[in-house]
């Protein structure tokens, strides 16, 4: 099947210039003192950087940024901003900078004023200083700073975070007031859920479970957020209810497995948020909302400030990995995987993370030691277990894949309707690995399960195709894939593969070529390709899609084969030509 690279969201650099770091400061030893510059909150010179222009600073600041330095960006703008405390443009790139980087007290201190930068960047300093003002308990200059209008694009966290500051500024009626309506269901959600936390946190239980009741109907956090509730009231077997009905519908989830345990084991119930941890997980939402919207920037800066309040909050330290992860910023994603605690909830999701980056650099070892480490520790958690698998996989051990995904199965549930993925997955190994009798079993299995996945449809129509096998059921199957995923460039080219095995090698060109148009770096799709043009006559055309699989880094296989097909200089195919992943 084609493999898709992540793509990349820079959300955050208004220029994309060469690394000159080296032109544009002297080498670093070890850090010296820093002198002020006049004015009470202003930032400190740094004396190495004494001979540097401030153009110089600009442009090694913003080169640091497209390089996912934020902390080196951070000292480059906020210096060159020093220097020009006059130039508001500096003061905003200085402010955005320390803050995703997350010096957030210096952030405060370089936060726009008002006709100093647009709304956006003003509601975002605002939000800024509120944060600092609840770390240090001034919850009325936070509310002060949240309340009324001017917050831009940062309207959604100010609200969220005005409950949070009124009840630290000691108005639980402001605090505890119902929810009004934004417009906007996920900030509607988010802010129903932290007023369920807030009537709990005022001894007003009723009230409370009544709002974690409807929440919790949205499972996910909210389901989560009920369960805990009712263990700290002393009613377990309910609990249980909620962590079961929503494992039930994915049996790998890490923190309702976690839950589980905890309340089946009679631990101690999870306690009720503070006052500055409940206002740090309300900025959870609208982060996580921003990194799904490929903002990764602003859902950093929006985790910095809940890290401000609560540096042990586990879900932030994954975020935050992730969103640096997304910008490349391989050696501080990690560092904030590993920030999260073994005896947290996220904790081996943190480690499967950590596994899987050091796995995309290569370094297998030490990927495969990390989560075997985890699975040591929890053998029967099934989160663990199925990057265990993922890694033997992705090592080509699938016999090693095939026990792990037994293992796995066996703990989950053979006929649950989530186990599709685990069949789908371990019929997968179990291919590559020659055994292709059980493969088609579970693949058939993972297809009665989760009839309408293009997934499971493509890799079992691909494989029949592939051998010859069931050639009709296999267009059928592969046809309706591509209606589900028109813009999958493995599913067309499953489909076009499907018609060059059944001989029609027109409408095979058709589809191999909308695939090549789709995922045009892809070595299989244009192997495919060429032989499709070989087969319908076109011979040169052929020769140069042949070719051009050798320029696009095909696995040693795909390669041989190709070499092979250009040295009989087009000769006439024989057998399966064509290799598919």
């Amino acid at each position: 099947m084609s493999k898709t690279k992540r793509g990349l969201a820079r959300a955050f650099a208004a220029l994309s210039v060469p690394v000159l770091l080296a032109a544009c400061a002297t080498e670093q030893g070890p850090a010296p003192a820093l002198r002020p510059i006049a004015g009470s909150d202003a930032p400190m010179i740094d004396p190495r950087l004494a001979d540097t222009s401030v153009y110089g600073l600009y442009l090694a600041g913003e080169a640091a940024l497209d390089n996912g330095a934020s902390r080196d960006a951070s000292l480059y703008l906020s210096q060159a901003s020093a220097r020009r405390p006059d130039a508001a443009f500096l003061k905003e790139r200085a402010f955005a900078a320390a803050l995703v980087a997350g010096d957030v007290e210096r952030a405060a201190s370089l936060a726009p004023r008002p006709g100093e930068s647009d709304e956006a960047a003003y509601g975002l300093g605002r939000v800024t200083q509120a944060v600092v003002a609840l770390s240090q308990d001034r919850g009325k200059a936070a509310y002060e700073l949240l309340a009324g209008s001017g917050m831009g694009a940062h309207w959604a966290a100010a609200s969220l975070l005005t409950p949070w500051a009124a009840a630290a500024a000691g108005d639980w009626a402001v605090a505890t007031a119902p929810v009004a309506s934004s417009g906007d269901r996920a900030v509607q959600a988010f802010g129903q859920l932290d007023h369920a936390l807030l009537l709990e946190r005022a001894g007003k239980f009723a009230d409370a479970e009544a709002a974690y009741q409807v929440m919790s109907t949205r499972g996910g956090v909210f389901a989560l957020a009920y369960g805990a509730f009712l263990e700290r009231r002393g009613r377990r077997d309910a609990a249980l209810v909620i962590y079961g009905q929503s494992l039930a519908k994915d049996p790998t989830d890490p923190a309702f497995t976690a839950a589980k345990a905890r309340a089946a084991s009679n631990g101690p119930a999870p306690a009720a948020p503070t006052i500055r941890s409940g206002a740090a997980e309300a900025m959870i939402g609208p982060a996580a909302l921003l990194l799904a919207q490929k903002q990764p920037d602003a859902g950093l800066a929006y985790l910095r400030l809940a890290l401000k309040l609560d540096p042990d909050l586990a879900e932030a330290w994954v975020l935050v990995g992730d969103a640096l992860d997304a910008q490349q910023d391989t050696n501080g994603a990690r560092e904030a995987y590993r920030q999260v605690k073994p005896d947290s909830a996220e904790y081996t999701t943190a480690q499967g993370r950590l596994a899987l980056s050091l796995q995309e650099e290569g370094r297998k070892n030490e990927a495969l030691g990390v989560v075997q480490a985890v699975v040591a520790a929890h053998p029967n958690d099934p989160h663990t277990l199925l990057v265990l698998s993922d890694l033997y996989r992705d090592d080509e051990r699938y016999g090693e894949a095939v026990k792990t995904l037994d293992t796995l199965i066996g703990l989950v549930g053979h006929d649950t309707a989530s186990a599709w993925r685990l069949y789908y997955l371990r019929g997968a190994s179990l291919e590559r690995s020659g055994q292709w009798d059980l493969a088609q079993k579970d693949l058939q299995h993972a297809l009665d399960l989760k009839p309408d996945d293009p997934e499971v449809m493509n890799y079992l129509g691909f494989a029949w195709a592939d051998r010859g096998e069931h050639l009709d059921e296999a267009l059928g199957l592969l046809t309706k894939a591509t209606t589900l995923a028109p813009d999958s460039g493995a599913i067309v080219d499953s489909l076009g593969w499907a018609y060059y095995r059944l001989g029609r090698y027109p409408q095979a060109v058709k589809e191999l070529e909308r695939a090549a148009s789709l995922d045009p770096s892809d070595p299989e799709i244009n192997d495919h390709l060429g032989d499709a043009y070989f087969s319908s006559g076109r011979k040169l055309e052929a020769q140069y899609q042949w070719r051009r699989v050798l320029t696009l880094e095909p696995d040693a296989k795909t390669r041989t084969a190709t070499e092979a097909k250009l040295a009989r200089d087009g000769g006439a195919l024989t057998g399966k030509q064509a290799v598919h992943p």
